[in-house]
């Protein structure tokens, strides 16, 4: 029995001594319950919405006034012209446009009959219906509000959906996007991490660190290969998306290409920073999921909104690259506009990709010194 517990103590010994392994025992169990506790919610709240209203009466001020109190919605603006709702809706500044129609008022008390049209952006299927849904249920609150002593409300009110760029709610609209990013971080990132970690583990990085190779080039030499697969699968992706999925781009082909090069080139720059960090294949990998495939699944905007998560994770979403690519694609891909609509998020990959490439340099520089 003595044996067996120094056979324990000894097993011990070597867990705590190797810092990134007691890391990962200790601070993914914590990361994961903080993540999937505050960042996963189905719910929408503080949704921004704009209001296209030509009557300026009561009726609209009180349903409007409804919406904007719940917990729901924030009224953003009031559009003058119906020519501006896509505008808006291309610049992403709002997810639900509510119109009402000519003399609303006149028309409940005189025909018992009034129409609201509620416009969403359809790129996000759930996002879409569940604000339409919302919506619809707090006009009808509305008109149960002004039931007479007859049981029954006085008038009725219509409201119509219109979906803006995915009319039938396909949901592959939305995840497409998401699936881009997630397998150009998982073959760039990981399997770049894991790879130079694995010849640093079997002690081959020594014998390829006295060639006359300069270490730049045996950098590169690492990361092309992923480079090329990566085209090769985000080309494949594409092609299943229009033909198996029958989701059209729209936009540019050769910016949409333009755009994953980029988000490629930042997922690689990832991959050697964590190798140059590490020197454990099992540490890289547990690493890249922990730092890379779990925040690109639970905060970009994939699966659930970022607007709803605590402040502490919008802040750390804005640091995840995928959530700058998946809405550059969306954009691009699926709505159809240009360069000038997605250079904020052009700027902001390049910036995070001149500064890991950096940071990546520099470290696998000091270590192979």
């Amino acid at each position: 029995m003595k044996k067996f517990l120094v056979f324990i103590q000894k097993e011990f010994y070597h867990i705590v001594r190797d810092t990134w392994t007691m890391i990962i025992l200790l601070v993914l169990p914590i990361l994961m319950t903080l993540l999937f506790g505050f960042g996963i919610s189905t719910e929408i709240k503080n949704a921004k919405f704009a209001v296209y209203d030509p009557s300026h009466d009561l009726a609209t001020q009180k349903i409007i006034d409804k919406i904007k109190t719940s917990d729901y919605f924030t009224l953003e603006t009031y559009i003058d012209d119906p020519a501006d709702i896509e505008t808006i809706f291309q610049e992403g500044k709002i997810a639900l446009v509510i119109v009402f129609s000519e003399q609303f008022y006149e028309n409940m008390l005189h025909t018992g009959d009034a129409q609201i049209l509620l416009i969403a952006d359809g790129t996000d299927p759930n996002t879409a219906s569940t604000l339409t849904s919302y919506a619809s249920r707090l006009v009808a609150s509305y008109q149960q509000d002004q039931m007479g002593a007859t049981g029954m409300p006085p008038y009725q009110i219509h409201t119509e959906v219109k979906l803006l760029y995915n009319p039938t709610l396909k949901g592959s609209y939305n995840t497409v996007p998401g699936v881009m990013g997630m397998i150009l971080m998982l073959i760039c990132a990981m399997m770049t991490s894991v790879s130079i970690a694995r010849e640093k583990e079997l002690g081959s990085m020594e014998v390829i660190l006295v060639s006359p190779m300069p270490p730049l080039l045996i950098i590169l030499s690492k990361v092309i290969p992923y480079f090329a697969i990566s085209i090769v699968n985000f080309t494949t992706v594409l092609l299943l998306s229009v033909y198996a999925l029958e989701i059209p781009i729209v936009g540019s082909l050769f910016l949409l290409y333009g755009l994953a090069l980029l988000f490629i080139f930042v997922s690689l720059a990832l991959g050697l920073l964590i190798s140059s960090l590490v020197d454990k294949q099992i540490v890289a990998l547990l690493i890249s999921v922990m730092g890379l495939l779990l925040p690109t699944v639970l905060l970009s905007g994939l699966m659930f909104p970022i607007e709803n998560m605590p402040l502490l994770l919008q802040g750390i979403a804005q640091i995840v690259p995928a959530k700058w690519f998946i809405v550059a694609v969306k954009n691009v891909m699926i709505k159809g506009l240009g360069i000038t609509s997605i250079m904020k998020e052009l700027v902001v990959l390049g910036a995070m990709a001149v500064v890991l490439i950096t940071l990546s340099l520099k470290k696998f520089k000091i270590r192979l010194d």
